[in-house]
């Protein structure tokens, strides 16, 4: 016979400290979401996450029209650290850019580096609403933590400013890279950054900048042209599959 009682279903990230007991506030925005969008009201169940204290079971205690509270009760998952991944690339077109900040939150990248290059045809981010786009993505894909969005530079400032023990696997649109599982397969787990290019490609020079580093990996993704969206999403997979936590 099935257990009555079913883990709640709802998962809120709150930046407040969690503990049993604690008494964690609302802004208008989450209380507007749990009342009118999921229905809740006071005693109902949900989880809650910080990102640093694991994740707790809660129930609502209030909620008005412009803010509420939560009251915490005990710990239901215990914080796990998660794989230290990062993604660095070129902003496209606002609803496939969306698909990938949240694609990449989904599979796990700890950082969201945007960079601009030379064929970047889209030369600005809206921070908040990626901001938005991973912790929405952290919350119903269960994950513990939520990515970091840092504003958007330079490619040559960003590479420049990679910590050399971070491994970076360029994702070469012109094929000429190995191919990606093969080169993958005689890595060591380390940190690791994905680079992927804009929808034009990268230009010679940059080519050239990034093929200068040392902690450079030119792969290859098959032989089809990937959208960049695609290429971020099959990148990732794999690094997560060979190296992450997918194994």
């Amino acid at each position: 016979m099935a257990s009555s009682h079913t883990a709640p279903s709802i998962r809120l990230y709150v930046p407040h400290d969690l503990s049993a007991a604690a008494v964690v506030p609302l802004d208008e925005k989450q209380a507007h979401y749990l009342k009118n969008v999921m229905r809740l009201g006071p005693g109902d169940a949900l989880l809650v996450f910080n990102g640093r204290d694991g994740e707790w079971r809660a129930t609502v205690d209030a909620l008005g029209r412009r803010d509420g509270a939560l009251q915490v009760g005990d710990l239901a998952r215990a914080h796990i650290d998660e794989p230290d991944l990062w993604l660095v690339f070129t902003p496209i077109k606002k609803a496939r850019l969306d698909v990938l900040i949240e694609k990449a939150a989904e599979l796990g990248a700890a950082r969201l580096i945007p960079v601009l290059s030379a064929h970047t045809s889209v030369r600005d981010i809206n921070e908040s609403r990626a901001q938005a786009l991973v912790i929405e993505a952290a919350e119903q894909c269960g994950r513990m933590t939520v990515p970091e969005v840092v504003p958007i530079a330079p490619l040559s400032a960003v590479l420049d400013a990679l910590p050399e023990d971070r491994r970076l696997l360029f994702c070469d649109e012109s094929g000429a890279g190995t191919p990606v599982a093969t080169a993958l397969a005689s890595e060591a787990p380390g940190p690791w950054a994905v680079l992927i290019g804009p929808e034009g490609g990268f230009s010679p020079d940059e080519r050239a900048m990034i093929a200068a580093k040392p902690f450079a990996v030119p792969v290859a993704l098959g032989p089809r042209v990937l959208r960049a969206d695609t290429s971020a999403i099959a990148a990732l997979t794999m690094v997560q599959a060979h190296l992450g936590d997918w194994r």
